[in-house]
């Protein structure tokens, strides 16, 4: 084989050629974990979660009426939670225009019309104290063709929205895959404050070819998030926290008791995940 012919080979046989094109604009499907991805989740369920005592301690302190402070009504979902909301989600890239070398992939998530950047450049990740973000700082590569994706510097979120708290040093790596019009979200969190073990999630989507158009001339609506904070309790002072005591919270065992659970086992921690737990509540 001549020089020419075996350069041919190796650019075929090259990972480049098992890269998927991600672009476009995907919706969600809901299949998969519902309720707790659109109406929310019940408080007080933390079953199944690895979460330590601290999350615990945190998340029944926690009030939902904490909500209604006005710095808590616009707050952005963390890019570890986002993808399971109610959103849309456009994909593009981002090229040298002479070389054709891909820099970044680009997100536009209309859930809190948030912008991320994946850098597949190869560029390091910035230095432990650099500030922290709602989507962090991600880095990318394809692995076969499953992109995959790396993020730091996240600010403090939650793992679940009934106040289990994700804190400021997580680290999220993810997995999109592809396969023809659907697309697959996998998610690996590892946060050493509140968990035990890796948190794992996954979200389906599927590429939406009818709102094309959107933003266009079209309808724009279900790209934003026109978000305003308002006065939603009047006379309440500013120096109030929402929160209950320890022991004190009303909701700590309604979860439990409407579906007939321990509440030990809605108490979550790592060994509520798995079936062996059943012996242990024996």
């Amino acid at each position: 084989m001549n020089s020419k012919l075996l350069g041919i080979a190796l650019l075929l046989g090259s990972p480049l050629f098992a890269q998927l094109d991600l672009t476009g604009i995907w919706s969600p499907v809901f299949h998969e974990d519902q309720p707790e991805r659109i109406p929310g989740p019940e408080l007080a369920d933390f079953l199944g979660l690895p979460i330590n005592p601290a999350a615990r301690q945190w998340a029944l302190a926690w009030d939902p009426s904490r909500l209604t402070a006005t710095e808590h009504q616009c707050q952005v979902h963390t890019v570890a939670y986002m993808y399971r909301g109610p959103l849309l989600l456009r994909v593009w890239e981002e090229r040298d225009p002479q070389t054709q070398d891909l820099i970044a992939i680009r997100q536009y998530i209309s859930n809190y019309e948030q912008h991320r950047t994946i850098y597949m450049d190869g560029r390091p990740h910035p230095p432990e104290y650099a500030a922290h973000t709602w989507m962090g700082f991600s880095t990318g590569k394809w692995e076969g063709n499953i992109l995959t994706v790396s993020t730091t510097h996240i600010k403090q979120g939650w793992h679940r929205r009934n106040g289990l708290p994700s804190s400021d040093r997580i680290t999220l790596v993810e997995h999109f895959i592809r396969h023809a019009d659907h697309l697959t979200h996998v998610t690996v969190v590892t946060d050493p404050e509140y968990l035990t073990e890796p948190l794992i999630k996954s979200q389906d989507f599927t590429l939406n070819v009818s709102v094309a158009g959107l933003g266009t001339g079209g309808i724009t609506t279900g790209w934003l998030y026109p978000c305003e904070y308002v006065e939603e309790l009047p006379g309440r002072s500013r120096s109030d926290v929402q929160s209950y005591m320890p022991g004190e919270n009303p909701f700590a065992s309604e979860f439990a008791k409407g579906h007939k659970l321990p509440v030990a086992a809605a108490m979550g921690g790592a060994e509520t995940m798995y079936p062996e737990y059943r012996k242990k509540l024996q």
